[in-house]
């Protein structure tokens, strides 16, 4: 059976795939700074070189700004085509202060990856290339059709992919795309995840005089817009946890029960996350659990306030200008344009008389939710059980991946969601890692998802 050729493979070769990895992780393809771009490059032509090694053709597609990466083989006419979304940009490493090693030195401790990208997103990305490389080698092919679209911009926005996908519908036409960029519920708990929400994010400058003032001379006969700036951002959510914003809830689908049922079922303490977060109680809407309220209930949260004196002593100043940064998770069919012209509505209703304000849009994009019953997700489910030894639990994650709302919307087509991950994985902060068990699991997962999606 020539899947069991391809298992052997894998396994042979685990050494060797570590090795790669480690090597391109020590890449510094820091997409926010200019001055790793040259890096970043770097890393793009070692992804496209790695995919040409494995017998496949590969190519850079120039931005305008950091290069995308394609490949594809199609020589299975008829069958389903999959297209594997990556991305080989990572976040800067600052502060450099609580790293355990040097983020760009890959590190084993305790049976661990340590460094920046070991699990956002290259560690997991590069598990569907070797994935690939092992049909490759001992195939010459691929029981589906298959393509790869690796970006360099995802830590930044994802403009340059946006404008791709958008133009390139016919070359990226596929089934399912497939995304390896989330985690699983828990060690030795693998999932498919089948919902994320989606973002709203918004800026709020408010402004009064057109100078600072004396609070003792002005107060009470000028506004403050910290004192505006509070009183419209409590206006925001009430204290028991729900959203005030007229026709918030209007589109929000329901959870199904069989989710209520499922997610009950997940071995999760409340007392436990909340002794892990030393907070003195949990919080939230009303009438939900905290997985529920996590996965699949819309929140608003403040992310950022500045305004008037916050150095050491005092300062009675009377601030002319205040700001917040703040968001609203959004679910399954809300639409973040209605949300934006419904949020502005409310604060034109709520702002107090004396002072100006101006809301910028920083970014929406809309929520996702996949019919697990799909022969896609079905085909995940088995190829995930293949490579974790356990059968996977469906969850939905509370995060945000814009790159499957357009691949919905330009494509046409559902992500399948199959992180290897942890959610203590510390992406994005110091001392990142990627367990390098879950790492050989998630190339066996991917090597047999494109034999159960050939059935």
């Amino acid at each position: 059976m020539i899947w069991n050729e391809v298992d052997r493979y894998l396994e042979a070769n685990r050494a060797r795939f570590e090795e790669e990895l480690k090597a391109l992780i020590r890449i510094p393809s820091v997409s926010a700074q200019p001055d790793h771009d040259a890096d970043t490059r770097k890393a793009a032509e070692a992804v496209r070189d790695n995919l040409i090694a494995s017998g496949l053709k590969a190519e850079l597609i120039e931005t305008a700004r950091h290069p995308l990466v394609y490949a594809e083989w199609l020589g299975m006419p008829g069958k389903p085509t999959i297209l594997v979304y990556g991305h080989y940009d990572v976040q800067p490493p600052e502060p450099l202060e609580p790293w355990l090693s040097p983020p760009f030195e890959p590190t084993i401790r305790n049976g661990n990856l340590y460094a920046r990208g070991a699990t956002d997103d290259k560690g997991q990305m590069f598990t569907h290339l070797k994935a690939a490389e092992a049909w490759m080698k001992v195939a010459a092919g691929f029981p589906v059709n298959v393509k790869f679209l690796i970006e360099g911009e995802e830590e930044v926005g994802g403009h340059s992919l946006e404008k791709f996908v958008a133009e390139s519908a016919a070359k990226l036409a596929c089934d399912y795309a497939v995304i390896s960029d989330t985690s699983q519920f828990a060690p030795g708990i693998p999932a498919v995840t089948y919902g994320l929400k989606g973002l709203a994010y918004f800026e709020l400058a408010v402004t009064g005089a057109d100078r600072d003032l004396h609070s003792g001379t002005y107060g009470g006969a000028v506004a403050n817009p910290l004192n505006a700036l509070a009183e419209i951002l409590a206006s925001l959510k009430g204290p028991d946890g729900r959203i005030q914003v007229a026709g918030f809830y209007d589109q929000v689908l329901p959870l199904e029960d069989w989710e209520r049922a499922e997610f009950a079922k997940l071995p999760f303490s409340e007392a436990d996350f909340q002794a892990d977060l030393k907070v003195p109680a949990l919080f939230g809407e009303a009438d939900y659990t905290t997985l529920e309220r996590k996965w699949a209930r819309p929140t608003c949260d403040v992310h950022g306030l500045w305004g008037g004196y916050s150095g050491p002593g005092p300062k009675t100043v009377l601030p002319c200008k205040a700001g917040a940064k703040f968001s609203f998770r959004l679910v399954p069919n809300q639409d973040p344009a209605t949300i934006e012209r419904l949020v502005r509505e409310h604060i034109t209703r709520v702002t107090p008389p004396g002072v100006r304000v101006d809301l910028i849009t920083h970014h929406g994009a809309p929520a996702v939710l996949v019919d697990v019953n799909t022969p896609g997700v079905q085909a995940a489910a088995r190829a995930v059980e293949v490579g974790f030894g356990a059968r996977p639990v469906f969850m939905r994650e509370g995060g945000s991946i814009p790159v499957v709302g357009l691949i919905k919307e330009k494509l046409g087509v559902d992500a399948l969601l199959l992180g290897w991950g942890q959610t203590d994985d510390n992406l994005h902060g110091p001392n990142e890692k990627f367990s390098l068990a879950d790492f050989h699991r998630g190339i066996k997962a991917a090597a047999r998802l494109l034999y159960e999606l050939a059935i």
